[in-house]
């Protein structure tokens, strides 16, 4: 079996689902296992619904749902739809209506889980109905039915046993080799009690790492609108080149550093088994693309990653005194309680700094949590640089008009955080 993910992007009108559905033509006859995204910026979308509804607006939340729905049954008409095959999706769009009447349960987080879910579910349901009106053998199936987590909500932690006996149950396909195109959700799982949980921004991508790893797929195609994985990103650099083969450290390694064309946790499951991994363009499917896993030797191409909105933060000891393994053993501890990550890190005898993603909620929770015990000092606003296999060149072109505040190197890559000016 072959696993297929396709994004927000691929799907975010009648158009993309038509030709997600003509690229599906082309594998008639074989097993597939197709993980599918949200539609377009529908996520996005159902956090506003989120915010508003956590904050008891409803008006405001029944509101920024009725955009999310409209857009939806939208599609299903230029899809051209029946009444009948769209029931599913009419009653996940009634079940939220009245859920968002009533208050919320639980934490934001799992409230989050609870109803940001919806954009797969959603989209996944018009995909197969309009796959089984153009004669294809596909098959809807629950993810939370298939991957199971513990309870850390928006960032869910996989139980392996448990997936691989549900997905090995409910996809048959994946031994017998019938030709069947299961659709399911990216990015979401359930806990042991039946409750939604969501496996991390963006996560569709690990769900498709999850279920190759657990069916033993011959591979996985991640389908996107760039032709592979590029040295950069299109909207910074003009003449970015296409790298047509990786070895599982080097895509590991662009993913962790912020490349958002494969998600950071993809890579490992994949190399676990020796699966290998193709990027591909949905616009262009007949074009290779990039494989991840064939290539024994890392590409010399200097790549680049850029992170922006970052906060620089530094800790120097209320007492003057050095930064040492009890000092580290707090802040890591306090960062893992805040919820917040690293993009890069650096020490000296009297000063720790830190670099994490905009989170002004979990920053200002980890500030109450240390500023007892270090003089805290930030910087927000900035760029953080990663340049994979760099020579002075590459540094010196992406400095400019930026003043540097920190830099990092090793043997093969540099992080740099700047501001602009």
């Amino acid at each position: 079996m072959a696993i297929f993910k396709f994004g927000g992007a691929s799907v975010r009108d009648a158009a993309g689902v038509r030709n997600l559905t003509s690229i599906l033509q082309t594998y008639a006859g074989q097993p597939l296992s197709v993980v599918i995204s949200a539609m377009g910026k529908t996520t996005n979308a159902l956090e506003t619904v989120v915010d508003s509804y956590w904050a008891g607006n409803t008006d405001e939340a029944l509101k920024r749902w009725a955009v999310v729905e409209a857009n939806h049954l939208t599609i299903s008409s230029e899809l051209s739809l029946s009444e009948q095959d769209t029931q599913p999706v009419q009653a996940h769009l009634d079940a939220v209506r009245a859920l968002l009447r009533m208050p919320p349960v639980g934490s934001y987080d799992q409230v989050y889980d609870q109803l940001v879910s919806m954009g797969e579910i959603l989209s996944t349901q018009l995909v197969t109905a309009y796959l089984r009106q153009q004669g294809l053998p596909a098959r809807w199936t629950d993810a939370r039915q298939l991957i199971s987590t513990d309870a850390t909500f928006r960032e869910g932690r996989v139980d392996w046993t448990v997936t691989k006996n549900q997905l090995r149950a409910a996809m048959p396909a994946a031994t017998t080799g019938t030709a069947e195109i299961m659709i399911t959700q990216g990015f979401i799982g359930s806990t042991s009690t039946g409750e939604t949980t969501t496996l991390g921004r963006e996560g569709s991508d690990y769900t498709a790492a999850i279920l190759a790893y657990c069916l033993d797929a011959e591979s996985v195609t991640i389908w996107k609108d760039v032709p592979g994985v590029l040295n950069a990103d299109p909207k910074y650099f003009d003449d970015t080149v296409l790298l047509t083969a990786l070895t599982y450290q080097d895509a590991t390694e662009l993913a962790y550093y912020g490349a958002t064309v494969i998600h950071p946790k993809t890579i490992k499951p994949l190399q676990n088994k020796g699966i290998p991994l193709y990027v591909r363009s949905f616009l262009q499917p007949t074009q290779p693309g990039t494989v991840v896993g064939v290539a024994e030797v890392s590409s010399p191409v200097a790549s680049f990653i850029f992170k922006v909105n970052q906060w620089l933060i530094s800790l120097h000891p209320t007492d003057f005194s050095f930064i040492t393994e009890d000092n580290l053993s707090l802040i890591f501890s306090e960062l893992s309680a805040a919820g917040l990550k690293i993009n890069l890190m650096q020490q000296t005898a009297l000063n720790f700094s830190f670099v994490v993603d905009n989170r002004p909620d979990r920053i200002e929770r980890l500030f109450a949590a240390l500023r007892p015990h270090f003089r805290v000092n930030y910087n927000e606003g900035l760029e953080l640089i990663t340049i994979r296999h760099y020579n002075q060149a590459t540094i010196d072109r992406v400095l400019i008009d930026k003043t540097l505040l920190l830099e990092q190197k090793s043997r093969t890559t540099v992080q740099l955080v700047v501001r602009e000016g």
